[in-house]
C-alpha cells in the first residue's frame, strides 16, 4: 500500500514531510504512579490519560466526578490541550467526558483533572491507572475583532441547522 495514500491530495510533498516529522516538546510533571500519557499507535492523535486515585471511585448511573491524573504540563504559547472521551470506554462502560472537548490553556499550571460521567444504567468503578480520557495537543490562532455593519455574502448565507437537508 502506498504510504501516502491517506494524505489529502492538496498537500505538497514538503507539507507531508513536515506533518510526518513535526513535534513539539512539552514539559510535564508526573506525580502519579502511572506511565506518562502515550499514543496507543503510530497514527493516534490523542494521548491516553489515566486516573490517579487513592481509592477506586464507583459512579452510579448519571453520576459525575472530577478525576485527578497527577499530571501537570506547560504547553508552549499557541497550543492547547483538548481532553476528549475514549470511544471504547464510552461504548463498553458508558463513561464519557463532560465539557468535551475540555480545553487546557497554555498558561494553566495546575493538575490535569477530567470530569467524567456514567451514562450507563449500571454503576461503574474507576480505579487508579484506568485510562479515562485522551488528550490532543492542538495549535490555535488568536483573532482581533473588526466591528462592521455588514458581513460579506456567501452561498449559504444565514441558513442554520439542517438547512442543507439530509442525504
Amino acid at each position: 500500500m502506498n504510504k501516502w495514500a491517506k494524505t489529502p491530495k492538496s498537500c505538497t510533498l514538503a507539507q507531508i514531510i513536515i506533518r510526518k516529522t513535526m513535534a513539539i516538546t512539552v514539559q510535564i510533571i508526573n506525580r502519579s504512579t502511572n506511565k506518562l500519557p502515550a499514543y496507543a499507535t503510530e497514527h493516534s492523535a490523542g494521548l491516553d490519560i489515566s486516573a490517579f486515585l487513592e481509592a477506586p471511585i464507583t459512579l452510579a448511573p448519571l453520576e459525575r466526578a472530577l478525576i485527578p491524573t497527577g499530571l501537570f504540563i506547560a504547553l508552549p504559547e499557541g497550543y492547547e490541550a483538548q481532553i476528549r472521551p475514549r470511544s471504547g470506554l464510552a461504548l463498553k462502560q458508558g463513561i464519557t467526558v463532560l465539557n468535551a472537548p475540555g480545553t487546557i490553556d497554555a498558561d494553566y499550571r495546575g493538575e490535569l483533572k477530567v470530569i467524567v460521567i456514567n451514562l450507563s444504567n449500571e454503576a461503574v468503578t474507576i480505579s487508579s491507572g484506568d485510562r479515562i480520557a485522551q488528550m490532543v495537543i492542538a495549535s490555535y490562532t488568536r483573532i482581533n475583532w473588526e466591528l462592521t455593519e455588514v458581513l460579506n455574502s456567501t452561498e449559504r448565507g444565514n441558513g442554520g441547522f439542517g438547512h442543507t437537508g439530509i442525504n
